[in-house]
């Protein structure tokens, strides 16, 4: 600095005085420094004196750069929190996630490679995902099923080989005709509005004996004994509608020989089907059903070819009204107040498959 006001701009040596010390350079005669005159020791005395009142480096140019820098930012930290404001207002679990941490972990769930077939019932539960809640947009996040096969694309055949006499043709007649009954009886959209379960019916074989009249009574009639909700998934659409158009699938079939002239196809599946009342709410109903259906021989038993007949089945529904006996599945909303009996049996994980289907009541479930 050249001056210490802005009225006073008077060089501090003149031009004649630069002169005569440059001759004196040359002549080998500089006089040696002279002590700083009154005024210069002011000026110097002054900068000393504010020189602790400025920020550090504030004389240096990379120091003021940084400072500068440092404001741009405060000022697009701004702008985000504004916008983010805005986002809270409309999706503030997006936001929260961002601030805890849960952001990355969704990520990571919901860019996870599908499941591959399950060949054989499983031995141990499926790990459990990051806990969150499902959504409209997202009706299976949180869940194991996210990882499962869309619909009907999750019930794969085996391959089939001759069993009990039964050649491999015959085998694998009984194979799709199973896997068309459980999309029939699970997937097909007429059923799960609570229609006649046309398809599925015409699946079986009307010559077997007590079946085809209880299932229809079960139908027209239904009772806590005799429930069509026990082999066909079925809502009252009156009161809820399915999130989206996928139901996510997991499990798997096999075959046995039975009694002679008799072939058997055991199936295992688990449905997950997310469901709504019209508002933001969701609430998967998780069907678990094990069934057992036969394939006879017409020249040993009395029976229509080309007809399946229902040996055995159990079946397990989650995160719906206990005790309902009026022929459909109700799901029960975090807000719905309680109805029905109060669950007295074991908690349970609806998403395990490694356990046996087994025993009857009302329990609770660990995950939904």
């Amino acid at each position: 600095m050249g001056t210490d006001s802005n009225d006073d701009r008077r060089p501090a040596i003149s031009d004649e005085e630069w002169a005569r010390f440059q001759e004196q350079a040359a002549a080998g005669t500089v006089a040696a420094p002279r002590e700083p005159s009154a005024r210069a020791r002011m000026v110097t005395a002054r900068l000393r004196a504010t020189q602790g009142q400025q920020p550090p480096g504030w004389r240096t140019g990379p120091a003021w750069q940084e400072h500068r820098g440092r404001k741009r930012l405060k000022a697009a930290l701004a702008v985000v929190v504004i916008a983010g404001l805005a986002l809270i207002a409309v999706r503030p679990e997006l936001v929260i996630d961002r601030l805890t941490g849960q952001s990355g972990a969704r990520h990571e769930a919901g860019n996870a490679a599908a499941l591959p077939a399950e060949s054989a019932r499983p031995t141990a539960p499926p790990p459990a995902p990051h806990p969150d809640e499902p959504t409209l947009a997202e009706p299976f996040r949180g869940s194991p099923a996210l990882q499962w096969a869309d619909g009907a694309a999750g019930i794969e055949l085996p391959q089939a080989t001759a069993v009990g006499g039964m050649s491999q043709e015959r085998v694998a007649e009984a194979l799709a005709k199973t896997r068309e009954f459980l999309i029939a009886s699970n997937l097909d959209p007429a059923t799960l509005r609570g229609e006649r379960p046309a398809t599925a019916l015409a699946i079986l074989d009307p010559r077997q004996p007590e079946v085809p009249q209880r299932l229809e009574q079960s139908l027209t009639g239904p009772t806590k004994e005799n429930n069509p909700a026990n082999l066909f998934t079925r809502f009252d659409p009156a009161e809820v509608k399915p999130v989206g158009n996928v139901v996510k699938v997991r499990g798997s079939m096999r075959t046995q020989a039975g009694e002679p002239g008799e072939l058997l196809v055991v199936a295992d599946y688990t449905f997950v089907h997310p469901m709504t009342k019209g508002g933001t709410s969701v609430q998967r109903t998780i069907v678990r059903r094990q069934v057992t259906l036969s394939l006879l021989d017409p020249a040993r038993w009395q029976s229509t070819r080309g007809k399946l007949q229902l040996r055995e089945y159990a079946s397990e529904w989650s995160n719906v009204e206990c005790g309902a006996a009026d022929g459909f599945l109700r799901p029960v909303f975090p807000s719905d107040a309680p109805t029905g009996p109060a669950p007295t049996g074991p908690a349970l994980d609806p998403y395990d498959r490694s356990r046996n289907l087994g025993g009857e009541g009302c329990g609770t479930v660990t995950r939904t």
